[in-house]
C-alpha cells in the first residue's frame, strides 16, 4: 500500500466515510430516512439516515478497493470521485426542494467537490506506469 496513492487514500477516505456514516446516525433519531431536513453532524454538514448509508457503502466500497489491489483502487476512485463531481454540482441546485433527499446543505457540497478532487486527482494523476499492474 505504501507504493500506491490510489491504495492509501482508498483506505484513508474509506475508513473516514464509514466513521462519518456511523456517526451520521447519533444525529439522525427522529429523522426520516429521505427527509429534506437532517440531523447536523460536527454542527455544519446536514444528513438523514439514507446520508449515512450513502456514506457507509462509499467508504466500505474505497476501503474494500484500497486494501485489495491497485487498480481496484484506482477504478473506485475514479468511479466515487466522478460521482462526488457530480453530486457536488446538481447539489446546489437541489437544495431546498422536494429533489433532495440526501438532506444536503452548502457545507455538504463543497466537501462532496472537495472529496472529488482528491479522489479524481489521485485517481487520474498517479500510477500511470507500469507499477500499477504489479501493485
Amino acid at each position: 500500500m505504501r507504493t500506491s496513492p490510489n491504495r492509501l487514500v482508498g483506505v484513508i477516505f474509506g475508513a473516514v466515510y464509514l466513521l462519518v456514516g456511523l456517526l451520521g446516525f447519533a444525529v439522525t433519531g427522529g429523522v426520516d430516512f429521505i427527509a429534506t431536513k437532517g440531523g447536523l453532524l460536527l454542527g455544519i454538514f446536514e444528513v438523514n439516515p439514507l446520508h449515512n448509508v450513502a456514506h457507509l457503502l462509499i467508504g466500505a466500497a474505497l476501503l474494500i478497493a484500497g486494501l485489495s489491489s491497485a487498480r481496484a483502487a484506482k477504478t473506485t476512485n475514479g468511479i466515487i470521485g466522478a460521482a462526488y463531481l457530480l453530486l457536488g454540482i446538481v447539489g446546489f441546485f437541489i437544495a431546498g426542494t422536494a429533489l433532495n433527499i440526501l438532506a444536503l446543505n452548502t457545507f455538504d457540497h463543497f466537501l462532496h467537490l472537495a472529496s472529488a478532487i482528491v479522489l479524481l486527482g489521485v485517481s487520474l494523476g498517479s500510477e500511470r506506469s507500469g507499477r500499477l499492474a504489479t501493485a
